[in-house]
């Protein structure tokens, strides 16, 4: 097997998937601008887009262990090619709400739109693990960290591209221009991800029943101190140093760069990240990996803090994409140690938990956000989750020496 740079690409059923993958993100980027604008035109409250983060995060949260348990004991590609199906669902009702005689729905506020995202909380819930579990499956073992930095970047064009072109269709053709471009590309990534092999389960693991197989889950995150440190770093840092879900007042009241502007800020921590999982696809991290990821969340809280207190929109996009380069170390880093650790029979679950810790973390964060917000005031807000991340890394790493001194993920 190559071990050039490219060497993931090499493999059809990879780039199907990660093709795939592409489509269903960029269309939840053009769909976040659009749903926190179109909500906080209808309510001009900064804990309702807090609300929208909430309202995915408790269900994605409420299924993901038992979601975990289904990934190592359901065909993969199943449970994924479904969760697709739902979020396309979501994203054509999104888009009738803006059709006549959907407008009629709204007169009751956001509630419509936030039950949506419930729905689509609950398929990504079970989405996340299957996921996770079913890359490893179309690569060798020795390739996971060359695949995992890939999925990353692609991860990250479309965090890319996704808010501006957002910001664009919604500024500059509507609103349900932009929703129909968002159930085209979830389409699109549905049939991508029909052309992806059917992969044969794992042996299953030895536990009898679902509380036991998922209580095996949990033993092995809570037992393992390297994975157990550095979910739980994240997770407090991305749970304090989410200031995304209060982007739409920093457009609007304080850079004022309306929903374009919006846009693009939304897109700076993908520019950052977008160039530094490039540089890592050639320079894969060989040692000192531990303390790199300490460095880089730190980095992450420092650029909230100056984010927070900036008020010129370039300076802002510029500590944005600064912040994109430390969550991109993190985050592959982060990925590569529970592909590689994680037996086979146990990536769904492991999933799971690392979902709860850090995927709906982003959801909770959001809301984490909006409440500060009403508290505090929105640039205290921010600035005060800048210092808990920092101060969460300062704990972390004197909890976690394991982590801290780790040098190689292998």
């Amino acid at each position: 097997m190559s071990t050039s740079p490219y060497a993931a690409l090499q493999i059809r059923d990879y780039r199907y998937f990660i093709s795939a993958r592409f489509c269903i993100t960029l269309a939840v980027q053009i769909q976040a601008v659009v749903v926190a604008w179109q909500v906080y035109e209808i309510t001009k409250d900064a804990l309702s887009l807090g609300l929208i983060g909430l309202a995915e995060a408790i269900p994605s949260i409420g299924v993901s262990l038992y979601a975990g348990h289904v990934a190592d004991v359901v065909q993969r590609k199943k449970i994924i090619t479904l969760c697709v199906t739902t979020l396309l669902l979501c994203s054509a009702l999104l888009l009738f709400f803006t059709l006549e005689p959907g407008p009629f729905f709204l007169r009751m506020g956001a509630m419509p739109i936030y039950t949506v995202i419930f729905i689509s909380g609950i398929a990504r819930g079970f989405l996340t693990p299957a996921v996770f579990a079913f890359m490893p499956q179309l690569v060798p073992r020795e390739l996971y960290s060359n695949a995992i930095t890939w999925n990353s970047t692609l991860w990250e064009t479309a965090s890319l591209s996704g808010p501006p072109l957002g910001g664009l269709l919604y500024g500059f053709f509507g609103i349900s221009v932009a929703y129909t471009a968002d159930a085209l590309l979830v389409l699109a990534g549905l049939l991508l991800m029909f052309m992806v092999d059917n992969k044969p389960l794992p042996a299953t693991s030895e536990e009898e029943g679902i509380v036991e197989k998922i209580k095996a889950g949990l033993r092995f995150v809570f037992h393992n101190k390297i994975v157990l440190g550095a979910i739980s770093l994240d997770l407090f840092a991305v749970l304090f140093g989410g200031a995304v879900a209060l982007l739409p007042i920093f457009a609007d009241t304080i850079l004022h760069v309306g929903k374009i502007g919006l846009g693009f800020l939304r897109a700076a921590p993908g520019v950052g990240a977008l160039l530094m999982a490039l540089y890592l696809v050639h320079n894969p991290i060989k040692k000192n990996t531990g303390a790199i990821l300490f460095y880089c969340v730190a980095g992450f809280g420092v650029c909230m803090i100056l984010f927070g207190l900036s008020t010129s929109f370039w300076l802002s996009m510029f500590l944005l994409m600064m912040s994109g380069v430390f969550d991109c170390v993190s985050v592959i880093i982060r990925g590569t140690l529970l592909q590689t650790l994680t037996p086979e029979n146990m990536k769904g679950r492991v999933s799971a938990v690392n979902h709860i810790f850090i995927g709906s973390s982003n959801e909770i964060g959001m809301f984490e956000s909006g409440v500060a917000a009403r508290l505090l005031g929105v640039v205290p807000s921010v600035i005060f989750g800048g210092f808990m991340t920092v101060a969460v890394v300062g704990v972390t790493s004197w909890l976690s020496k394991s982590l801290r001194t780790l040098q190689r993920i292998e």
